[in-house]
């Protein structure tokens, strides 16, 4: 893989809020403070290669990371071209991850079958590293990251990819699923995180978060791997308050550099963090407070 992420970067939902030229001014600030990468996420906003390709114009030195595109939005080949057309025009700059997404957004929005999204996604790869491309392509190889959570998909990150992009986890899946993907593959965890020092109102920011993925059933099987149980999402609006602070990192700056830093020892080689707010604003400030102790 030639593209070096470094270990922090940014992970943002908020990005398809706000128009293009902000988030590319954004980017620039994001790249002054030293944040290493920027991941763009795809659910049913921004096509995220073009996005992609609109932060990577605005940038110097940034990299961006796809987190993640969903294996069912595109074919195999046009996949790969996306990777290989943004990784030849900014050599060692972008990162693909892809991932299967989930049940609603697959089935449901873009009637595609989702009953085994494990051999879907093997089988993808396959025809992703056969496709034909007769265009000129980037000098090395890119790699590519899959969103993986379970044994099976975070062995499959290790033996068909440069590592996994593991979401919505705590630290005690990060060693987890180093020790399943060995001491080669990239481990490059999203971290949520609330810079707010009271309680109710970090956990109120967190809890309105949460409250998208507790349907989820991908997300539910995970975290029942890590002790937790339907009590703590009984609710998705009002999650436990053990399940909250496992996942969502809050109160000052060096409360959350240290969850961070949680990461890394249990093996992440990468965090990602994403900031949540009461609003969709593009959290410009918090990252600029946390960049001096994460950058």
């Amino acid at each position: 893989m030639t593209v070096e992420i470094g270990k922090i970067g940014i992970w943002s939902g908020a990005f398809d809020a706000h128009p293009t030229s902000e988030v590319q001014a954004a980017c620039r600030q994001v790249e002054e403070m030293g944040y290493s990468t920027v991941w763009v996420p795809e659910a049913v906003g921004r096509d995220p290669f073009v996005a992609a390709a609109t932060m990577l114009g605005a940038t110097e030195n940034l990299k961006i990371a796809t987190g993640i595109a969903n294996i069912y939005a595109r074919d195999p080949m046009t996949m790969a071209a996306c990777q290989k057309t943004l990784a030849e025009a900014y050599p060692d700059r972008f990162l693909l991850g892809i991932g299967v997404s989930h049940h609603h957004l697959v089935q449901h929005l873009r009637k595609h079958d989702y009953s085994k999204p494990y051999s879907y996604m093997r089988n993808y790869l396959d025809s992703m590293d056969s496709a034909m491309f007769m265009a000129t392509g980037p000098t090395g190889d890119p790699g590519r990251v899959l969103a993986a959570l379970g044994p099976k998909m975070l062995e499959l990150a290790a033996e068909r990819a440069s590592g996994a992009h593991p979401y919505l986890t705590t630290p005690e899946h990060t060693e987890r699923a180093r020790k399943i993907m060995g001491d080669e593959a990239l481990l490059a965890p999203e971290q949520m995180v609330v810079l707010e020092t009271d309680p109710e109102t970090a956990r109120g920011i967190a809890r309105t978060m949460l409250t998208v993925y507790l349907r989820a059933p991908n997300y539910m099987r995970n975290l029942k791997t890590l002790g937790f149980d339907d009590s703590d999402w009984e609710d998705p609006s009002s999650a436990s308050d053990r399940l909250v602070d496992s996942i969502v990192a809050w109160g000052d700056a060096e409360q959350i550099a240290a969850r961070v830093n949680e990461h890394y020892e249990a093996g992440a080689d990468h965090v990602c963090i994403q900031v949540l707010r009461a609003d969709m604003e593009l959290p410009v400030d918090e990252w600029r407070t946390l960049a001096g102790l994460l950058t």
